[in-house]
């Protein structure tokens, strides 16, 4: 039996419509660093990329023994958004992608494990808020962050689309378990500038996602059907 067609695209952010990944993972590693734990970029990329504040803070606990209160939430956080502010970019094409999903009638939203705060400030600085707002939903707005289904499930129900019709574009092996876990079809996007470890790329690997893509303007073919003109009987 043939999958039902896309009729809504569920995009993370972090990664995916925004360059964040290098400078997120960077700030954590030095917040971590100077807190007495030794641990380089891929090490927290392999931890930690995709995961929500709390499966990072309860991570750390459990891994380094070191509590994540919330006034190194709050310091870390000072950092990390004016870094957002003065550094961060979108990933290329996403305005034209979208054009192409409003053309063919698909919809989108964002599912991310960041904070709604942080996520809109991201698409505010990239100036992508507007093709988004407000279908933005965040791992706080569940019990349960990637890799549960949770968050998925909550923005597929409150935008209307049974899971079967969703789509979910990840970059984190994370979000891709929790896609799967939500009975959707998810698809790798590993054109970020974090996608480089050798650990990352053996885990999507592992996951074996149902496609992957570099760039962005090669995801419209995996969304909206190529119509062949018919056979010409006369031909």
């Amino acid at each position: 039996m043939a999958p039902a067609a896309t009729r809504l695209v569920i995009f993370d952010c972090d990664g995916v419509l925004v360059d964040s990944e290098p400078i997120a993972l960077g700030v954590l590693a030095e917040f971590l660093g100077a807190a007495g734990v030794e641990i380089d970029a891929a090490g927290v990329a392999q931890r930690f990329l995709g995961r929500s504040l709390a499966s990072v803070r309860e991570q750390v606990r459990d891994e380094f023994d070191l509590e994540i209160d919330e006034a190194f939430v709050s310091r870390m956080r000072d950092v990390l958004y004016a870094r957002f502010r003065s550094d961060l970019r979108a990933i290329a094409g996403i305005p034209d992608l979208l054009a192409g999903f409003e053309a063919a009638g698909i919809a989108w939203c964002v599912a991310s494990s960041s904070q709604k705060e942080r996520v809109e400030l991201c698409l505010r600085a990239t100036d992508l808020l507007d093709r988004f707002a407000p279908h933005i939903f965040s791992a706080t707005m569940v019990s349960r962050g990637k890799p549960a289904p949770d968050l998925f499930l909550h923005a597929a129900r409150t935008m209307g689309y049974p899971s079967e019709e969703c789509l979910v574009i990840e970059d984190s092996p994370a979000g891709i378990e929790a896609a799967r876990a939500a009975g959707m079809r998810v698809i790798a996007f590993t054109g970020g500038s974090h996608t480089g470890f050798a650990e990352y790329r053996a885990a999507l690997d592992q996951l074996a996602p149902d496609a992957r893509f570099d760039a962005m303007a090669d995801l419209l073919q995996f969304v909206v059907p190529v119509r062949r003109p018919k056979d010409n009987p006369d031909a």
